[in-house]
């Protein structure tokens, strides 16, 4: 080879070099470091770092190649507390010290470890590898530890440990989605990580497309990223994952009390149409006893399918349907969809455009995409001038006595399911593309019916959402989308609820019976006993299925049916009382058992991930419709059969013969649960009894039982009922303590049951001896005239004891 083609091939290999140096790029070495309070200031060989104490437990990391521009969020509502820090640093490292946390910033090249106070490590950033770009996305990288899961990411298909899988976020309309399909609705990029007996959060805070690798195609990192903007995670550490969900929801916020009836049974289709096939489906389930609280109407209750108008040939006069539906105890919820019909002489088109308010391109023309009305204009939901025109828009549905809005086709889902890149949003004045807004359109279209709604209605309103981003869970209810009426997909669900509980998502819910196709009895039965257990029960199938409403699948099924939705009917106290805990520190109704048994490994294994926690006490083992037997999973303690009163030890697994009219339900041990009399729809009162369960048991615990009006913001302003219920194991007690708030309960009498205490046991109130009476108990009717043997069958019930005692504000205590 001469030196002319020495030179030349030389030549090429430097280009190659460089080509490459410029699109992987790493974050290089320290170059200056600046402490300011709480705040490290770093300027790196090709970026620029932020690392900021917002309290004990949470660090934030803020990192981009070009100066950090302005710090907006809207995920985030809260601010970095004043904390006590120390920060030091030496020639090689930073190190900051909080009460909770170490964070330790290495200099040559940039990473990040994090240590808990006792020194353990918890996270740190792999070493060759930390953060770095690749064109304009940038990812962190972190090094795997032995035996290291994954939780969370919100709702995500795959198995509870989602370790050797990877996910990306953006929001994708998903009709009929796959049991590993990935992405499906929603984004919440917030993940948990378990080792070696530790817990940490990661939330990344990027509207951009995300991606998550948890040893996905490779066996070194972990790793999260965006495909544009900055690196922006929160570390959260917590010794329990309760409390890390905690962290993460005051970051995020939480939310507001729901409507009582938005609690009960909802019955809806795709779509009941005309109004006398509404007050159909009403009347039957008040003749066949079904208790219910809402109907929702989907698109066809509209003209033309165009948003804020009613089709008046089907729906001639809504204010007086809402009104009669509400004397028979029904509120009414209607779809919204972003697209609005391109249309003049349409009011609400025409107005939109005047107020400027849809989407554009870069050449400022309004941009057009094809749904169900034909060619439409989308509402800029990311301006605060498009906000308020939905919201002004929803008035008219306050004044037809709407009481919910379901907010649909909002990832963006157009025919086609390929909107621009170029597309511009005002993302609060910051000016952003397609790139950046679509995952966070959702949660905005959410707000503005939130807002709207609750300005229009006069009353907390319902707001339900089939997509969103972190933090939605202030504004909106989800929902799984169109799911798939079969076995996996009902079990699907289960484990996607129980995702976005660890997510910061308390109100999820899913469609009983399946959206597309047909489900057999058995799988609608089924489906019914879980749903009775999911913090949103609706019922809803799609057009061109048949019908599934519960008297649909034929007399056995119907009763099973009524059974589980008599029995949410009376734990309503119950679900009540879990949904204010929720306001209060983020907790889901459903809860994975990784949240209260993190560190047993059976609760990952496939065949018991999809068992969870409703609420702290019961545990519910979801099967097959049609499965003979199976294998349940007793986490540590004392577990009673709901039904029966058995007793299960913890740590193991049993196999238990299974029944198409139960599902397996079980009770912890020193589980206290209120319950009432069955009403037909939450707008009847039950009588002024209110039943307290309380079961036997060798741990501690507490219980806050609570109550308001139901439908007003009154509780915001001290206008509930609350009091702590505390067992005592130890010292044998169970204290109810003192009310607090002003709002008077409706039930004048407790009467206190007694599950599983030695049937010779006295009971003392006040140190007071007190009758207790033999009772027994049985949660659910018998389905036995359907028993293919024509067997009889008695009533599955416990034998307690139990005693009456007033209700009033003052503090009282069993002693045992």
């Amino acid at each position: 080879m001469n030196i002319k083609h020495t030179c030349l091939l030389l030549f090429i290999l430097f280009l190659g070099h460089t080509t490459l140096q410029a699109q992987v790029k790493g974050i290089g070495n320290v170059n200056s470091v600046d402490v300011q309070g709480q705040q490290v200031n770093v300027v790196t060989d090709n970026a620029f770092a932020q690392i900021t104490v917002y309290t004990p437990g949470v660090i934030r990391v803020r990192i981009d190649k070009k100066k950090l521009g302005d710090d907006f969020s809207y995920a985030i509502i809260a601010t970095p507390q004043k904390t006590n820090t120390n920060i030091t640093q030496n020639a090689q490292e930073v190190t900051i010290l909080t009460d909770s946390l170490k964070a330790v910033i290495k200099k040559s090249p940039f990473s990040l470890s994090f240590y808990n106070k006792d020194g353990a490590l918890i996270s740190e950033d792999e070493t060759g590898l930390t953060t770095s770009w690749v064109n304009e996305s940038v990812t962190t990288y972190k090094k795997m530890q032995d035996g290291e899961r994954f939780i969370g990411l919100g709702e995500k298909t795959g198995n509870l440990d989602r370790r050797g899988t990877g996910y990306t976020n953006w929001n994708t309309d998903a009709f009929g989605y796959s049991d590993t399909q990935d992405p499906i609705y929603s984004t919440i990029p917030f993940y948990i990580g378990i080792h070696h007996n530790i817990n940490y959060g990661i939330f990344l805070d990027n509207t951009y497309q995300t991606d998550f690798n948890f040893g996905a195609s490779n066996n070194r990192f972990s790793s999260f990223g965006a495909r544009g903007g900055e690196m922006n995670y929160y570390f959260i550490y917590n010794k329990h994952i309760a409390d890390i969900i905690t962290a993460y929801t005051a970051l995020t916020g939480r939310m507001k009390m729901p409507p009582l009836w938005s609690l009960g049974y909802q019955q809806n289709r795709y779509s009941y149409y005309p109004e006398t096939e509404v007050f159909r489906i009403a009347q039957t389930l008040r003749e066949k006893k079904i208790p219910a609280d809402g109907i929702t109407l989907d698109i066809h209750y509209m003209d033309k399918y165009k948003v804020f108008t009613w089709d008046k040939t089907r729906f001639p006069d809504p204010k007086a349907m809402t009104a009669k539906l509400k004397d028979m105890g029904f509120s009414l919820a209607v779809i919204v969809d972003p697209g609005v019909k391109v249309e003049p002489g349409y009011g609400v088109y025409d107005r939109g455009v005047k107020a400027n308010i849809f989407a554009k391109y870069p050449d400022s023309t309004n941009y057009q995409g094809e749904v169900w009305p034909g060619w439409c204009n989308f509402p800029d939901f990311t301006n605060p001038k498009g906000r308020a025109w939905w919201g002004n828009e929803i008035k008219k549905y306050g004044d037809d006595g709407i009481s919910g809005l379901w907010n649909d086709m909002n990832e963006i889902a157009t025919w086609g399911q390929k909107m621009p890149d170029n597309i511009i949003f005002d993302y609060e004045g910051h000016k952003a593309s397609h790139l950046q807004t679509r995952d966070v359109y959702a949660m905005q279209m959410a707000r503005a019916s939130y807002e709207g709604a609750k300005a229009a209605f006069g009353k907390r309103p319902f707001i339900l959402t089939r997509a969103g981003y972190a933090g939605f869970q202030r504004y909106s209810a989800i929902w799984t989308g169109d799911n798939r009426a079969e076995d996996s997909h009902m079990l699907l669900g289960v484990r996607l609820l129980n995702s976005l509980g660890l997510s910061g998502v308390a109100f999820t819910g899913m469609d009983i019976g399946g959206f597309a196709g047909n489900g057999t009895p058995a799988l609608f039965g089924r489906w019914m006993q879980i749903g009775a257990f999911n913090p949103y029960f609706r019922n809803h199938t799609a057009v061109n299925t048949k019908s599934a409403e519960p008297w649909t699948f034929g007399e056995e099924v119907l009763e099973t049916s009524r059974n589980y939705v008599n029995l949410r009917y009376m734990l309503m106290p119950y679900l009540y009382s879990a949904f204010y805990q929720a306001t209060q520190n983020g907790q889901p109704l459903m809860r994975s058992l990784a949240i209260d048994y993190t560190f047993d490994p059976n609760i990952y294994n496939t065949q018991f991930q999809t068992q969870y926690l409703f609420g702290s006490a019961f545990l519910v083992a979801p099967f097959d419709g049609t499965a003979g037997f199976g294998k349940v999973y007793f986490p540590q303690g004392k577990w009673y059969d709901m039904y029966t009163g058995e007793v299960q030890s913890g740590g193991q697994s049993k196999i238990i013969e299974l029944s198409a009219h139960k599902l397996p339900v079980y009770v912890k041990e020193s589980s206290i649960i209120p319950m009432q009399s069955l009403v037909q729809t939450t707008a009847q009162l039950p009588t002024d009894t209110l039943v307290v369960h309380i079961y036997n048991g060798a741990v501690n615990n507490q219980y806050v039982y609570y109550e308001d009006d139901g439908e007003s913001f009154g509780y915001e302003n001290g206008a509930y009922f609350k009091r702590a219920i505390s067992y005592d194991a130890a010292n044998r007690s169970i204290t109810f303590g003192s009310v607090e708030g002003s709002f008077k309960s409706k039930f004048n009498t407790i009467k206190l049951v007694m599950h599983g205490f030695d049937g010779n046991a006295s009971f003392k109130i006040n140190n007071k001896a007190a009758a207790f009476n033999n009772d027994f108990v049985s949660y659910l009717t018998p389905v036995s005239k359907f028993d293919p043997q024509g067997n009889s069958h008695n009533v599955e019930g416990d034998r307690v004891k139990s005693a009456f005692v007033k209700n009033d504000n003052t503090q009282f205590s069993i002693t045992y």
